[in-house]
């Protein structure tokens, strides 16, 4: 299960951080590396901002994906998927977004591809993946396999205006 394990005040802490940046002006000191997802609640409707690592920036398409890092019932992505208005923040640049899940096998070349762009970082990154998914990541295919299966990865790009906007 995803997030099993306790979270520590230090690690609290590091995780607020990015947040902290983005609501005091500062999050383009992240550049493209985190985003911040602006969603609102499903059933309060009140307004949540979770800041989320970017594993792919397609500039192509202005399009970034990120991962469910608590799995398929993280408040953010049921909130994003109920269909309200999801706002996007990446450094400086604000935006309505669409979404989309990937599917099993973009998931899976996507991590793949973010593992070889981390390589001199990859035991922090395995680890990191190790505590949130519950079980030892150990990169391979099959391990892989298994981390899309259970980690939803989705794709945020801006909104197309609906037919009749101006």
């Amino acid at each position: 299960m995803a997030g099993q394990a306790t979270i520590t005040p230090w690690l609290k802490a590091a995780f607020r951080l990015p947040d902290l940046l983005y609501r005091h002006g500062l999050g383009w000191v992240l550049g493209r590396r985190f985003l911040r997802l602006l969603h609102v609640g499903r059933r309060t409707g009140t307004r949540h901002a979770t800041v989320l690592e970017v594993v792919r920036h397609d500039p192509r398409r202005a399009e970034f994906v990120v991962v469910s890092g608590f799995g398929p019932h993280a408040d953010w992505l049921r909130n994003v998927e109920a269909g309200n208005t999801v706002e996007v923040t990446v450094g400086r640049h604000t935006f309505v977004a669409d979404h989309r899940r990937l599917d099993r096998e973009e998931a899976f070349a996507v991590m793949a591809d973010y593992e070889r762009r981390n390589r001199l970082i990859g035991p922090v990154v395995r680890r990191a993946l190790s505590w949130l998914l519950g079980w030892r990541y150990d990169a391979s295919a099959l391990a892989r396999w298994r981390l899309v299966d259970q980690l939803p990865m989705v794709a945020l790009r801006p909104a197309q205006p609906s037919v009749g906007d101006d």
